[in-house]
């Protein structure tokens, strides 16, 4: 694994990408790394692009803001690359070589025989994965779609302990954090969607546990250095 771990998570408004960013930050934060999160977004409101970035190192972080170079680019709806509902065009811009591409989907989507040959010389393996259909199987809502794109994340990398994700899930949803905004509205209404914070933080993590034995079956077929 890199020393030096940098995260593009591109959605759209209402998936709850600015809280997977802030919760993957503080589980590196647990796993005693340091680690920031920055989101970036237009309009506040559903189906609107939204992107956050998350750095991870084994030392102090002074850059912040937009991140042009990430080894990891997770996608969270298809429709970032079916409609370009994307800040950073082409989606995989700026991707370093050897890095990972995840794409929360059913089934391969149709890229560019362009854009799969660029991919592939730079040796980035594209990991789908179908994290809304999984999270309304496990947790018996769309809501929970970010868990399913963290657990991905943590099965396929290892970037963060699963003691650490939870502890973060605790900080998130079990204690009175302050947010701001649409990412306010959207925590009050994954509250709402579960009777009880307990059953909120049993099914994130049900959800991110089954998902991420996903990931990590995925990555014994990948001969990839961000796997390693």
């Amino acid at each position: 694994m890199r020393k030096r771990l940098n995260l593009r998570m591109s959605g759209l408004g209402g998936q709850g990408v600015v809280t997977s960013a802030h919760v993957l930050a503080t589980a590196a934060s647990y796993d005693g790394r340091h680690a920031i999160s920055n989101p970036f977004f237009g309009a506040e409101k559903r189906m609107a692009p939204a992107e956050s970035y998350v750095r991870i190192a084994g030392e102090r972080i002074y850059d912040r803001g937009e991140l042009v170079y990430p080894d990891v680019i997770m996608v969270f709806h298809p429709q970032v690359i079916t409609q370009g509902k994307c800040y950073t065009m082409p989606f995989y811009s700026g991707i370093k070589p050897g890095g990972l591409l995840i794409i929360n989907s059913d089934s391969p989507l149709p890229l560019l025989d362009s854009d799969l040959e660029f991919l592939d010389s730079q040796n980035v393996p594209i990991f789908y994965i179908a994290a809304t259909t999984l999270a309304v199987e496990i947790a018996g809502t769309e809501l929970a779609s970010n868990m399913g794109m963290l657990g991905a994340l943590m099965g396929a990398t290892k970037l963060v302990s699963m003691d650490s994700m939870e502890s973060a899930i605790k900080d998130r949803f079990g204690k009175k954090y302050v947010a701001s905004g649409g990412t306010a509205t959207l925590d009050e209404a994954i509250k709402k969607k579960f009777a009880k914070k307990e059953q909120l933080l049993k099914k994130n993590m049900e959800t991110i546990r089954r998902v991420y034995d996903i990931g990590a079956e995925w990555a014994e077929t990948i001969k990839s250095p961000m796997l390693v």
